[in-house]
C-alpha cells in the first residue's frame, strides 16, 4: 500500500477556516494506482486534516490538486 504526502500550495482564507502554505498530511491509499484526492471524494485527505490540524478541507474547498500537491512517497 503505498504512501503520499499531500502539501498545501498556497495559503488561503475560506469559508472562515485559514489554510497555511506546507502543511501537509501522510495518508495511505489502499490501491497502488489511486490518488488519495480521488479516490472517495478525498476521504482520507480530510479526514487527516480534521485529525492533525482540526481543519475541514471539504468546507475550504481546497480538496483539489488546483490546492494541494500529492506525492507519492513510498
Amino acid at each position: 500500500m503505498p504512501l503520499f504526502r499531500v502539501t498545501v500550495k498556497t495559503a488561503r482564507n475560506s469559508n472562515g477556516i485559514r489554510i497555511e502554505k506546507g502543511m501537509s498530511v501522510e495518508v495511505v491509499a489502499s490501491s497502488t494506482s489511486s490518488n488519495p484526492l480521488t479516490t472517495n471524494g478525498g476521504k482520507l485527505v480530510a479526514d487527516a486534516f480534521m485529525h492533525i490540524y482540526g481543519i475541514d478541507v471539504k468546507k475550504a474547498g481546497i480538496l483539489s490538486t488546483v490546492y494541494l500537491d500529492v506525492q507519492r512517497i513510498e
